[in-house]
């Protein structure tokens, strides 16, 4: 084991995070350089038919709209499993859950478009397969956040397919369907192209199809939801074909076919987001007789155990007859003896592309908490990609008129509440938040508890500043080390109490402002980013902010900055923001420029420097932010951070 760590400690550590989330014990375990008997003929293959940006907008999942014959056909024939959910509304920090079999929380594989050095004991779970004598093809979307799972696959491309391997070689072969990615929504071109091949018959009504209560409903929203379900009907005419394909080889009875989604629609409120619309995916399972376990697979069932989408890969490698990785935390749900079900699936939200905004979310199966721990800033975000979709800008055009409807206004609120919980099957849209309301006071307090063990026990490094984490995984060698370092475990805990009182208000500011003493840049980050969101209020602590402005952590310096600017006490805060945005640093630069953006007119000093930031193209996510602010201080209407 690396850092420290021992196997017999690994181990506890592992039986100790499952029993605390009540997920019961796995009972498998391979031990580091362990080699399985080599696959044969015998084994089953397995096939993966995995799309991008669909909820369960299928007729097997009782949609009436939906035209899905062949993923319907396919649940005829299999399982449906009616509480899978991903661990992110976001494909890639998803992606690397997936192969990984690890939240990305705990690997350092959160933020958008980030890349985490892991160490050398986390490995693709397709390896085992490999390692075991199975030919592993990807076709060919990896997205992993990671250049480290170099054997990972015998062949990752376009090209890459199960009839290439060797005569008698059993196959676990993946192919990913783009076509239904939001910007098959978004995109007229993309869209006519996926859908060309569609029958009149497979054409969709807008006007009959039923929108979600958080849209506008106007023919502009009507017709992306239109398109959501025809890009579906395309893919499951894609997916038949895959299926044709192994029915014409004679290896239908030999293949065990998964079909999932990496999240939800690729719509606002939805994708990157962590209630059911992001989270909650088709999951469909067919199991050849030969290859069942008793109780499983049978023909035409529904399972709603909670699945979780780090779970795919552990249930591949069960269902391989092999023996699974003990730091794993996806568990096996398919295989001889599984473990007890799953009482509760996580989800995390971190930096979307070009903004941060920590969330977290712990759901049963008839409950979802959701803890906000940047409240103030708003559901809405202004982030370039989803501005571009159609819907979206109908939600801007439709608020700045006055006319959203209810459930709509609730997501163009100056700020979120700190916590969200829902009744999924009194309110499945999750619109009403009952965590203010006394009746469900005990649901509210057990699944807060549930959250922040998690946050613990997975040692959570969303929490640690992305600058931060960059700095640290140069130290340490890789992310998911740094809170495994001797004093990380105490590290952890004081990071979750302080992430925590960060959005409490004035009643902690002893507290925030005894965090700035701390030894640790992450504790003084959250310390700084309380008392900012405390404010005015906060005047008493500005000198301790000043100080901070020295700190030798980019992202202190930053947090300080926005907290004097938070207080009307902009003097010193600005030639901060202003070097720090003409740094070195990128996450740094992009912090500073976030900043600048929710300051407004106190800004105006800054221009100079937003505009430098727009021609040397520092990364397109920092582009993206000063062309943000410099709109907001030029006057563009109808702005919304």
């Amino acid at each position: 084991m690396q850092n420290g760590m021992s196997m017999a400690q690994a181990k506890c550590n592992r039986r100790g995070f499952l029993n605390a989330i009540g997920l019961g014990t796995a009972t498998y375990v391979l031990g580091r350089g362990a080699r399985t008997e080599a696959a044969t003929a015998t084994n089953p293959n397995i096939l993966w038919l995995s799309c991008e940006d669909i909820s369960p907008h299928l007729g097997c999942f009782g949609d009436e709209n939906a035209i899905t014959p062949n993923i319907d056909q396919l649940a005829r024939e299999g399982v449906r499993y009616t509480n899978a959910f991903t661990t992110a509304g976001v494909c890639a920090p998803c992606r690397s859950g997936i192969i990984t079999g690890m939240y990305q929380t705990t690997i350092g594989t959160h933020h958008m478009r980030c890349s985490a050095k892991l160490p050398a004991m986390i490995k693709a779970f397709s390896t085992y397969l490999r390692e075991a004598g199975y030919y592993c093809t990807n076709n060919s979307k990896t997205d992993y956040q990671t250049a480290d799972l170099h054997d990972a696959w015998d062949e990752s491309s376009g090209r890459a397919h199960w009839r290439n391997r060797s005569r008698a070689q059993p196959f676990f072969a993946v192919f990913n369907f783009v076509g239904c990615h939001e910007s098959g929504i978004a995109g007229e071109a993309k869209y006519k192209s996926v859908t060309a091949a569609l029958k009149p018959s497979q054409r969709q009504d807008p006007k009959k199809l039923k929108l979600p209560p958080y849209y506008p409903d106007t023919p502009t929203v009507r017709e992306d939801w239109k398109r959501n379900y025809e890009l579906i009907t395309a893919m499951d005419a894609w997916a038949g074909e895959m299926i044709g394909q192994l029915k014409a080889e004679g290896l239908y009875e030999n293949t065990i076919i998964f079909f999932w989604s990496d999240h939800g629609v690729g719509l606002p409120r939805a994708k990157r987001w962590l209630y059911d619309s992001g989270t909650h995916i088709p999951l469909v399972v067919r199991i050849p007789a030969r290859f069942r376990a008793a109780g499983q697979g049978e023909p035409g069932s529904v399972d709603d155990q909670l699945v979780s989408s780090i779970d795919f890969g552990p249930a591949v490698i069960s269902l391989a007859g092999l023996k699974i990785p003990e730091y794993m935390q996806g568990q096996p749900f398919l295989g001889p003896n599984p473990p007890e079900p799953r009482e509760y699936v996580f989800g995390a939200r971190d930096r979307m592309d070009e903004r941060y905004d920590i969330i977290r979310s712990v759901r049963d199966k008839r409950y979802r908490y959701i803890r906000n721990y940047e409240p103030l800033k708003t559901y809405y975000q202004y982030m370039n990609t989803p501005e571009k979709g159609a819907t979206m800008k109908e939600i801007r055009r439709v608020h700045a008129e006055g006319r959203l409807p209810a459930a709509a206004k609730l997501f163009m609120a100056d700020r979120k509440p700190i916590e969200e919980l829902y009744d999924l099957q009194n309110d499945p849209d999750e619109i009403n938040n009952l965590a203010a309301d006394p009746k469900y006071a005990s649901r509210l307090k057990r699944m807060r508890e549930v959250h922040l063990r998690w946050v613990r026990q997975t040692r959570d490094l969303g929490l640690v500043p992305e600058p931060e984490l960059v700095e640290r995984e140069k130290k340490f060698g890789s992310r998911y080390a740094i809170l495994r370092q001797p004093g990380g475990e105490a590290l952890n805990s004081r990071l979750g109490k302080i992430a925590s009182l960060a959005s409490e208000g004035k009643a902690v500011m002893p507290e925030l402002i005894a965090a700035m003493d701390d030894e640790d840049a992450a504790i003084r980050y959250w310390g700084a980013t309380g008392i900012g969101n405390i404010g005015t209020d906060a005047k008493a602590a500005a000198g301790k902010m000043t100080a901070a402005l020295e700190d030798e952590s980019v992202s202190v310096r930053v947090a300080a900055a926005r907290a004097l600017c938070m207080m009307d006490r902009p003097r010193r805060a600005l030639p901060v923001l202003i070097e720090t945005l003409r740094g070195e640093d990128t996450w740094g630069r992009l912090q500073a420029a976030i900043v600048l953006d929710s300051i407004g007119e106190q800004a105006r000093a800054a221009e100079g420097a937003l505009k430098e930031a727009l021609t040397d193209q520092p990364s397109k996510y920092i582009t993206r932010v000063a062309n943000r602010a410099l709109n907001v201080l030029n006057g563009t209407k109808n702005v919304v951070k």
